[in-house]
């Protein structure tokens, strides 16, 4: 691994905070009640590494940058917060701003440990300074797709828009659902207004319409037109990248937004640490959390390991991804490389397919796992 030049990587020994940068989405454009859960995680983490004495006695400071779900206001976050001497980076939530952010931070020397994101390509090449939490989006995705089919369901229709993220999504559906006996039709909703996605769902014979489009619009108003259209009474509709997941989607859709599968990234059951944290972070957030808020602390949790243990220098951080083995909110978080990723990558991060229950839309059912 070849560390460029930089005095900001040397080990700090003048008694001050150990900083971490954070990205997270804050507001609009980005999904903000993400950011919100995302930003709860990473900082009930730092106040209990505080509490517990900080990084060998010094006290740990989360830097927060705001993205926005903007690449390049993230990479020049990244500038900024290696300028400032932060040991390392945590969070993002957006696929695409996270792809931005970690190849400046590869180019920078700079560890990044990205919490919520899951293109699989995180970076063009393989990279020794960023390691990642979520699962990638393959496996969620092709997860999934095994859903779908043990439904019954091999006529898929995708209303997407144009995204890297999006693509990578309908490219993994459609390679894995075709040899399987399923096919995949797009629906690009550029062209499309959300009542004309009827038609076309009717004309293809499809049985299930998976999102992938923004929320709240057009996500919205396609679940609104799709449900008030009695030719489609019978069809699913499905979000694999996690829209239903956040309180705001039920403010929205009402009755609407029960029944609408979502992949989500917790276990079954949560260890004693994880119910902990579930209970302190539903005081903070005075909601129940998501995954995106275990995805926070996670990210926190192994970054302060991985300083206690070698300090601030960001070589030897990025250098230990291999060696980490932390006991999570949700499972033992160690890194491997996983063919097709080029980050380094917690390969067993649990996915689960749920969606609200029409009988208590705060209740989440459980339909699938992988």
């Amino acid at each position: 691994m070849n560390t460029p030049p930089s005095p900001l990587g040397a080990e700090r020994t003048d008694g001050s905070s150990v900083r971490i940068g954070a990205l997270v989405p804050l507001t609009r454009p980005g999904w903000v009640q993400a950011g919100q859960h995302l930003l709860a995680g990473l900082e009930l983490a730092v106040r209990e590494v505080n509490d517990a004495g900080g990084i060998v006695g010094r006290p740990l400071e989360l830097l927060v940058r705001d993205t926005a779900a903007d690449p390049q206001r993230a990479a020049a976050a990244v500038d900024e917060l290696a300028r400032l001497g932060v040991g390392a980076l945590a969070g993002e939530y957006h696929s695409v701003v996270a792809r931005a952010a970690a190849a400046r931070a590869d180019a920078l020397g700079l560890p990044f440990l990205c919490s919520s994101a899951v293109l699989d390509a995180l970076t063009e090449q393989p990279t020794e300074w960023v390691a990642r939490l979520a699962p990638p989006q393959s496996r969620g995705w092709q997860i999934y797709a095994d859903f779908l089919l043990g439904a019954g369901h091999s006529r898929i229709a995708v209303a997407t828009e144009s995204s890297v993220y999006w693509a990578s999504g309908t490219r993994i559906l459609r390679n894995y659902l075709a040899p399987r006996g399923g096919t995949v039709v797009e629906l690009d909703m550029s062209a499309l207004a959300p009542t004309a996605v009827c038609d076309e769902l009717v004309d293809n014979h499809a049985t299930a319409l998976l999102l992938l489009v923004g929320h709240p619009e057009p996500a919205v108003s396609i679940v609104k037109s799709v449900r008030r259209d009695q030719r489609l009474a019978e069809i699913l509709i499905g979000a694999p990248a996690g829209q239903p997941e956040f309180a705001d989607w039920a403010a929205l859709l009402g009755d609407d937004s029960t029944a609408i599968p979502f992949l989500r990234y917790l276990p079954e059951r949560l260890s004693p640490r994880g119910a902990r944290v579930e209970t302190a972070l539903g005081e903070q957030l005075a909601e129940a959390p998501s995954f995106v808020a275990f995805e926070g602390y996670d990210t926190v949790a192994v970054l302060a390991e991985v300083l206690r243990s070698h300090g601030m220098d960001r070589a030897r951080t990025a250098g230990s991804w291999p060696r980490v083995a932390v006991e999570g909110t949700r499972g033992q978080i160690q890194f491997s490389r996983t063919p097709g990723v080029s980050v380094w990558q917690w390969a067993w991060a649990p996915v689960q397919v749920v969606d609200r229950d029409p009988a208590e839309p705060d209740r989440f059912r459980i339909l699938h796992t992988g």
